[in-house]
């Protein structure tokens, strides 16, 4: 292992479980990714490796069955495991999300009832917010939950981009309810809601149609989410009190941003590994190409960014953990390292060259994996309105 991406101050617990997981990506993702990714194929067996890792209950509390681990832990796990397939690190994502929402917003009784059984990866989770047509203007949803008699609710309407969508058994759903304020996003509420994995009808009044297909991200399955009059209590309503699902899901988004970061590092620093080893091996003019100036240049940029992005991770990680507000860093680390893995990737493209463009060779799944991140938990230009407004705040004019 290189010096790239390496972190100061770790404990000893922490760099224990990252060499643990740094193994299993070497000897368990690595060598079937690429397979595995050319059939779009969902990555069980990995998963379950995942399981027996306690990876999915690695930050949840360990009165709930956890290992009560931190969000930078959590950062760093996402780097490595990404490094070998970013779909792995999409498994574990979204599943992260809804029971940082569980810790951070759920009744006691809701954590009791999820936490024990999602730290054991029995109860796997998927995050809603997105639908078709709503773009970045979460305040615009239009699927609704609408108050019953009993006071039970129905929700009907169309989501869409589900990670996990079909895999998951429980969603953090958004949706509409009439609260009566006259500012949208207020009256907006989050629902658990159950569901069988797989696909079709997975509940009463819910369908999730089949896999979306898409040129990067394969394996792990993106799904619609289709609602008709699906019936659904009270108690489901995240929290417990409706109208406050906007405020619940952008914490949600926050800590999201950190691991979409996260995996912009890994999977930058995987090409950067496939580059300058490659450089190191092929021949022009008489000469390994690394000793060419223009492809050494490549080479100092590439660990330049990879570096940087890493920095803006851990930086971003250790603020929300010292229970700071950390959406300016969370924003710029999400913005810096989506970019940076673009640039990096394609760097690694082009060093090689016109094998580059075969499937035989790694880099070609990292060039269709890295727009992905350009998009995912917010695009680059909503980032930079999110960065730009709170740079405003802290440097408010006179």
């Amino acid at each position: 292992m290189g010096r790239l991406v390496s972190t100061e101050g770790l404990t000893d617990v922490q760099e224990e479980i990252l060499k643990t997981v740094r193994a299993f990506v070497d000897n368990e993702i690595l060598p079937v990714a690429t397979e595995l990714e050319h059939r779009d194929e969902y990555p069980t067996d990995i998963v379950e490796g995942l399981k027996e890792l306690g990876l999915f209950g690695l930050t949840i509390p360990e009165e709930y069955g956890g290992l009560g681990e931190s969000l930078l832990t959590y950062a760093l796990v996402v780097e490595e495991i990404a490094r070998g397939w970013m779909s792995v690190s999409g498994v574990i994502n979204t599943h992260f999300i809804v029971a940082y929402m569980l810790m951070q917003h759920g009744t006691e009784e809701q954590k009791q009832h999820y936490l024990p059984r999602m730290a054991a990866g029995e109860v796997r989770g998927a995050f809603s917010m997105s639908e078709p047509g709503l773009g970045s203007d979460v305040s615009a949803i239009k699927t609704k939950a609408t108050r019953q008699d009993d006071g039970s609710y129905e929700i009907t309407g169309q989501k869409m981009w589900l990670t996990n969508g079909g895999s998951a058994n429980l969603v953090a759903l958004l949706v509409k309810t009439d609260e009566g304020k006259e500012k949208a996003h207020q009256n907006l509420t989050t629902f658990l809601v159950e569901k069988e994995s797989g696909f079709g009808e997975t509940a009463q009044g819910i369908t999730v149609p089949g896999k979306i297909e898409k040129m990067g991200y394969k394996g792990v399955d993106t799904t619609e989410l289709i609602l008709d009059r699906h019936r659904i209590g009270a108690e489901q309503v995240l929290g417990g009190a409706p109208g406050r699902g906007f405020y619940q899901m952008m914490d949600g988004v926050e800590v999201g941003r950190v691991n979409v970061a996260a995996r912009g590092v890994g999977v930058a620093n995987r090409a950067f590994e496939l580059g300058i080893d490659y450089a190191q091996q092929r021949e022009t003019f008489g000469k390994k190409i690394a000793e060419h100036q223009a492809v050494l240049f490549r080479l100092a940029e590439m660990g330049t960014k990879v570096e940087a992005a890493h920095a803006m991770v851990v930086g971003a990680a250790r603020k929300k953990d010292s229970g700071e507000r950390n959406d300016l860093e969370a924003g710029m680390a999400k913005y810096l390292a989506s970019e940076y893995c673009a640039e990096v990737v394609e760097a690694s493209f082009r060093i090689h060259g016109g094998y580059g463009f075969s499937k035989e060779y790694e880099i070609e799944r990292l060039y269709r994996e890295a727009p992905m991140l350009l998009i995912g938990e917010g695009t680059a230009d909503i980032q930079r309105m999110i960065i730009g407004r709170r740079l405003l705040e802290e440097y408010k004019a006179g």
